[in-house]
């Protein structure tokens, strides 16, 4: 192998590790702005949001752990949040 066919080989992985580069930074700066915020909702807001639904059932569903939740504060005494997207997916899968 010369001299000349060598640098052009270093030349040729430098351009592709630069280009790899580039696309991982690329993909490591995505826009927050871009990014689906979670809203989480209480069992009143649930109810509000979906005619017919009632304050008991989605406590029901909280507690047969049919929908995820997560409570905020300790005990009984704290409030349960509710994603919504999960509790709009579990209400059409059983539709």
């Amino acid at each position: 192998m010369t001299t000349n066919s060598k640098q052009e080989l270093i030349s040729k992985i430098v351009t592709l590790l630069n280009e790899l580069i580039d696309v991982e930074e690329k993909s490591s700066m995505k826009n927050p702005k871009t990014e689906e915020k979670i809203e989480m909702l209480t069992i009143k807001e649930c109810t509000e949001l979906v005619n017919g639904l009632s304050e008991h059932t989605v406590r029901q569903l909280v507690k047969q752990d049919k929908i995820p939740y997560v409570r905020a504060g300790q005990g009984k005494c704290g409030k349960i949040l509710i994603n919504k997207t999960d509790l709009l997916d579990y209400l059409n899968m059983s539709a």
